[in-house]
């Protein structure tokens, strides 16, 4: 079972790597490596969302 920590984790790691082929493929021109990476970044973000929204709903 993966652990909250690593699934946040997870979400930054997604986010980071959507960012830097978004920029790669704005440096070059590359509209489709733009657009995975904007697909990436958005996965990460959702994947974040739903970690925060799990740790807000968890009972104390």
């Amino acid at each position: 079972m993966v652990v909250a920590a690593d699934k946040k984790a997870q979400a930054k790691t997604e986010q980071a790597k959507g960012k830097a082929k978004k920029a790669a493929g704005g440096a070059v021109g590359n509209e489709s490596l733009k657009a995975k990476g904007q697909a990436q970044e958005s996965k990460g973000d959702l994947r974040e969302a739903k970690e925060k929204t799990k740790d807000a709903i968890k009972p104390k």
